[in-house]
């Protein structure tokens, strides 16, 4: 077999995840009012996780990476999920969507809420892995970047698509094959993350903000703008803006998207970038104008009817939360049928209900309705198609790129 040293993080890319940590997506959890998915935690163990040096693994691939799949003689799914990402009963005492899947196959499930970031948790199971032993998990949800990693090491699971008939069906397109995975070989979306412009109608005096050069140029809104701390968010949007396909763009053209940004912050049109507290500026006025997670906009709204959202019509950027079975799990078909489960409408209804991310599983909407109607016409949970049309993805970058990019963004934003 092929031998590697483990992947290390650069200064860079340690000072992107201190960010998230901090202020980003990875601060916040799953129902919170400022939540949102990222990069996670940036504990000492965690960190040391991702970055040390240990004994070279043997590398392998989905098909070496599986064990003797236990699934008829043990009827049990160990489930790994971050916390607050699951239905639950009005009592908080158990969830509907899991008891359900049990009553009807008999399949019990461990589900346990012990993700709160994606680094953090990847320095638990990552010596499991490395070593090539059962992490004792079935099933996990862990952020496209880092999914993209333990794919790319070999340490996720090729899925049984004869396993999966309403997951392959029912996958809406804009998640079907990510460049980390192509065609979902090894993983499908647990909930979709978009990033949009939002903005206070009261603070623009009831001007729409719908463009990253508006947010540049106007100078009505200048010293109230506000973009993210996350590099892939403002970055891409800035790329869009500028005629550039995030899927492919060159380094010249991440350049030119900098260069963009930092007249933007010489001219003091920026007022800063903000991890999750753009919501209290934005909220108060402070801030006219920012990039905004969607699942924020949802909770935002319910709360101050000035805040608006829009889509670019150049389009907007889109990331996801993957269910993956780990190297060497002990119950993949049982943990299969799981993601079908979710795949099937009803149910898939019922998690977006509670959750409000963006749902991955076309034909919800109906059923969605039933629940809420007001959930099943926002966009920002059910993608319609014009939004769907928009939505494009930051390409997956080398070890070598990402290094290069994160310290040009650090300095951009005085990181």
């Amino acid at each position: 077999m092929e031998q590697f040293e483990p992947e290390r993080l650069s200064a860079a890319q340690v000072a992107a995840m201190r960010r998230s940590l901090t202020g980003g997506r990875g601060a916040l959890t799953r129902r919170s009012l400022l939540r949102a998915s990222g990069a996670g935690a940036l504990a000492v163990g965690g960190l040391a996780s991702l970055s040390a040096c240990g004994i070279p693994p043997a590398r392998r691939d989905g098909a070496t990476a599986a064990s003797d799949d236990h699934s008829d003689r043990e009827k049990v799914i160990n489930f790994s999920n971050w916390t607050e990402y699951m239905d639950i009963s009005d009592d908080e005492k158990t969830h509907p969507t899991l008891e359900e899947f049990t009553k009807r196959t008999g399949i019990e499930v461990n589900y346990t809420e012990d993700i709160n970031d994606n680094v953090e948790f990847f320095g638990k199971i990552r010596p499991q892995l490395a070593a090539g032993q059962d992490t004792g998990r079935d099933l996990i949800v862990v952020t496209d970047w880092l999914a993209a990693r333990i794919i790319r090491l070999g340490w996720a699971q090729k899925l049984d698509s004869s396993h999966l008939p309403h997951a392959f069906a029912n996958l809406i397109p804009q998640y079907r094959s990510p460049d980390w995975d192509p065609g979902r070989a090894h993983s499908y979306p647990w909930t979709g993350i978009d990033t949009v412009i939002a903005y206070n109608t009261k603070a623009t005096g009831g001007k729409k903000v719908d463009s990253v050069t508006q947010m540049l140029d106007d100078p009505t809104l200048k010293g109230r703008v506000g973009f993210l701390t996350e590099m892939r968010d403002t970055v891409g949007m800035t790329l869009l803006d500028q005629g550039k396909d995030p899927a492919t763009f060159t380094t010249p053209d991440y350049d030119a998207a900098i260069a963009r940004l930092q007249k933007g912050v010489d001219t003091k049109q920026i007022r800063r970038f903000t991890g999750n507290d753009y919501t209290s500026d934005l909220d108060k006025g402070d801030l006219a104008a920012c990039l905004a997670w969607a699942g924020d906009v949802i909770q935002l709204q319910a709360g101050n009817p000035d805040i608006q959202y829009a889509i670019p019509a150049v389009g907007y950027i889109t990331s996801s939360d993957n269910l993956l079975v780990p190297a060497r799990a002990r119950h993949k078909a049982n943990a299969e049928k799981l993601i079908d489960y979710y795949y099937e409408p009803p149910v898939a209804a019922q998690l977006a209900a509670f959750i409000s991310y963006v749902c991955p599983v076309a034909g919800v909407k109906d059923d969605l309705a039933k629940i809420d109607p007001a959930l099943a016409d926002n966009p920002l949970i059910i993608p319609d198609e014009e939004m769907t049309a928009r939505a494009h993805a930051f390409r997956m970058l080398t070890s070598e790129e990402e290094t290069e990019y994160e310290e040009k963004f650090a300095k951009l934003i005085g990181a």
